[in-house]
């Protein structure tokens, strides 16, 4: 792909006036596309751009078997009763759930978004000033992880169910973190080094992420003078329960017979806006799985159990399931149009599925290897989409800061969406929907700005032994103070729900949608007054 340097000044991009003022001589594929027209070019760019962010709702579906996997793993205990001298056997998962809440849901999901940011670092290693695309795109990924997927979330439940969060002290530990992370790029931009980032706050920003690790673990387990004390409900024994349509485990036997029985894995059930949304018996089915701790024991024992050939029949399985329509489900639908819509979106799928069908089957080290691939996909995915966005800047001279909070971080969080929205739709209490709304915000920060910015900074310094700059500095903290202003009004109703309705989702269906409809007011301020601050209207 030829160089966009040209459009650049100072990691945001100042491109072409719209309808070809000026010639964009960057392209896509091949040299003949700078001879279209600036407006056919911004259409196709466009197109690609939301071709990607199907792409990223498709890898999704796997991303979440292998997760789940990976959560269920469990470790046998062996413990001594002193009085009877017996060895008494159990079984307890691997994976703390305040843990794999920040970490496996919350950094899984906002990945597009770092890999995003660190690609555009890479890009702009040995320039002026700091690339604009992955901040803008992290802080706007931040309003809309908070707002809409909230306004998503509180409408999910059926009406007159009510899921409340379970354990309120991890919640307000992890929401300290969220709102410290963006007030602590606020102090960096405006207060301790204005419009200069310098290697040890680089540094420091990544560090606070193992803080954040280490005060929610503490609090989960309650150490004292580390912890709020503040009681807690159990939660679920499944951190997300299975998916009895799409995922179809294996059927163990008893012990004296671990033969596996059917292992099927469906991938017709692609995470899309057909089938995520339905609610009338179409589309998937959820099921509470047994806790027992047997059960999971002999379910991980039966996985280490298979042999390299029923693994290779799955992975058979898999490129056999992306090239074949669902012509059961077509069969079911009375409608004509929605079945048109339906072909239409499948085969509009089909190059991804055909792909991801090469993410190797999540039974593999207990879906490591399957995330670790999703992730690999997710990055690839994240490329095309700077540079992508890089062409639209140029051909239609929008300024890039708005394609990234606006855009660009709608798509690259609807990972997000879609966890949180499988987290309140299955399981009994509201923690990990909220929490991947709260942690993804830290994570964006913390990991998804620190880590870009440590790789320019430490660039810099070895280099240069100069500090990294920051171009439109004030625009990125307006957003930053648009940012609190707008989510204090979003924690406050979340309290005033819990206060009268004893619940932050659900509820009566009428004060569920009013809730909704505010947090996408809220959402539609910060983009408003974001935009015009950056086009110097404000």
């Amino acid at each position: 792909m030829a160089s966009v340097s040209e459009s650049r000044s100072g990691g945001l991009f100042r491109g072409s006036s719209m309808w070809g003022q000026e010639t964009c001589d960057s392209y896509l594929i091949f040299p003949g596309e700078t001879s279209l027209a600036d407006w056919l070019r911004a259409l196709i760019y466009f197109l690609g751009l939301a071709y990607c962010f199907i792409g990223l709702s498709a890898i999704t579906a796997r991303f979440f078997r292998s997760m789940e996997s990976v959560v269920k793993q469990t470790r046998k205990v062996v413990e001594i009763d002193p009085r009877t001298k017996l060895e008494n056997v159990r079984y307890e998962k691997v994976w703390n759930y305040a843990i794999a809440d920040i970490t496996l849901l919350a950094f899984g999901t906002s990945f597009p978004q770092i890999s995003l940011a660190t690609i555009d670092a890479l890009q702009n290693l040995g320039e002026q000033y700091a690339g604009g695309l992955g901040p803008g795109t992290l802080v706007g990924s931040a309003a809309f992880d908070l707002f809409p997927i909230h306004a998503v979330c509180v409408v999910v439940p059926k009406a007159g169910e009510l899921k409340k969060i379970s354990d309120l002290g991890v919640w307000l530990v992890e929401l300290f973190w969220s709102f410290w992370a963006y007030f602590w790029l606020y102090v960096i931009l405006e207060v301790w080094t204005p419009n200069v980032v310098t290697l040890w706050e680089a540094l420091l920003t990544v560090l606070q992420f193992g803080l954040l690790l280490v005060h929610a673990y503490a609090q989960d387990k309650r150490w004292p003078y580390l912890s709020i004390p503040l009681g807690k409900n159990e939660r679920p024994e499944e951190w997300v329960p299975e998916e009895a349509d799409s995922y179809n485990h294996v059927d163990c036997l008893d012990d004296e017979s671990p033969e596996i029985v059917q292992v099927s894995e469906n991938e017709n059930n692609i995470v899309d806006i057909f089938s995520i949304h339905s609610n009338n018996g179409s589309g998937p089915a959820y099921h509470s799985v047994p806790s027992s701790e047997v059960v999971e024991s002999s379910r991980d024992q039966s996985f280490q159990k298979l042999n390299d050939v029923q693994l290779l029949s799955f992975w058979k399985q898999q490129f056999a399931e992306a090239l074949t329509l669902e012509d059961k489900k077509l069969r079911k639908l009375d409608n004509i149009y929605l079945r048109h819509a339906k072909i239409f979106w499948q085969l509009l799928l089909a190059p991804w599925r055909l792909m991801f069908a090469f993410v190797p089957p999540y039974h593999i080290a207990h879906g490591w290897i399957a995330f670790i691939s999703s992730l690999i996909f997710i990055s690839g995915i994240a490329y095309v989409v700077t540079k992508l966005t890089d062409l639209i800047s140029c051909v239609t001279g929008i300024n890039a800061y708005v394609i990234a909070f606006t855009a660009l971080a709608g798509g690259t969080s609807w990972p997000d969406l879609v966890a949180s929205k499988i987290a309140a739709e299955r399981q009994t209490t509201a923690d990990s929907a909220i929490a991947n709304i709260i942690c993804s915000n830290s994570v964006n920060i913390y990991v998804g700005i620190g880590v870009p910015w440590l790789i320019d900074t430490a660039y810099n310094f070895i280099v240069y032994n100069e500090p990294l700059r920051i171009q439109n500095a004030s625009g990125l903290s307006f957003s930053l103070l648009v940012f609190f202003v707008t989510s204090a009004g979003c924690i406050a109703v979340l309290i005033l729900r819990r206060v009268t309705l004893g619940a932050e989702l659900g509820g009566p269906r009428h004060w569920a949608w009013l809730t909704s409809v505010y947090f996408m007011m809220l959402w539609l301020i910060f983009v408003v007054l974001s935009s015009l601050k950056v086009s110097d209207i404000i």
